[in-house]
């Protein structure tokens, strides 16, 4: 994987094949602190203890069509070249944490890409999934969540592809202003 936002997409979609219907994105960078966090949080069914053991092996999934993962053990080695790590915390029936941390100015780290586009795959293809993101850098900090959107707009369909275009602008604005880096800001189709 190129980017860690692509990175996000493949764990998050691990929370979905678990259940989750509240998902929680959470970065935090910081070149004071040379930091980039990433947290990856649901409300699934959990990891069974036996897998969680071996969770970072490729050829130990609970995929029954394809018997491999790659997400974990790429999000690891990612964060590991880095000078960083990867935790995770987790328990049947209540959900799992993913924590990865990078060192934010080693040239290893990958770019964060286009995690706005991340967002609006997630929101279109999982319209019933409570979705929740956040990103904080030493500039500030800005939250997105669909539940609130669904509130503000008095509507349960964030589906429509004008909305989630308006979605895409508004969180890619929002991050530009508090100086995200390594974003990958795909132009408007038109």
């Amino acid at each position: 994987m190129k980017t860690l936002a692509l990175n996000i997409l493949d764990i998050v979609q691990n929370s979905i094949r678990a259940k989750a219907d509240k998902i929680s994105i959470s970065i935090t960078e910081s070149v004071k602190e040379d930091l980039f966090r990433i947290i990856i949080e649901d409300n699934g069914n959990g990891i069974p203890e036996e897998i969680l053991k071996n969770v970072s092996d490729p050829f130990i999934t609970t995929r029954t069509r394809r018997r491999m993962g790659l997400g974990i053990p790429l999000l690891k080695y990612h964060a590991e070249i880095t000078g960083g790590r990867i935790e995770i915390f987790s328990e049947e029936k209540k959900g799992t944490r993913v924590i990865a941390v990078f060192s934010k100015k080693h040239i290893d780290r990958q770019p964060l890409g286009d995690i706005a586009g991340v967002i609006r795959i997630l929101i279109a293809s999982n319209p019933g999934i409570e979705f929740l993101y956040s990103h904080q850098t030493d500039s500030g900090i800005y939250s997105f969540s669909t539940k609130e959107t669904k509130e503000v707009l008095e509507t349960d369909d964030l589906t429509c592809q004008t909305l989630l275009q308006d979605i895409v602008d508004m969180i890619n604005g929002n991050l530009t202003e508090i100086n995200v880096s390594g974003l990958d800001i795909k132009e408007k189709a038109i």
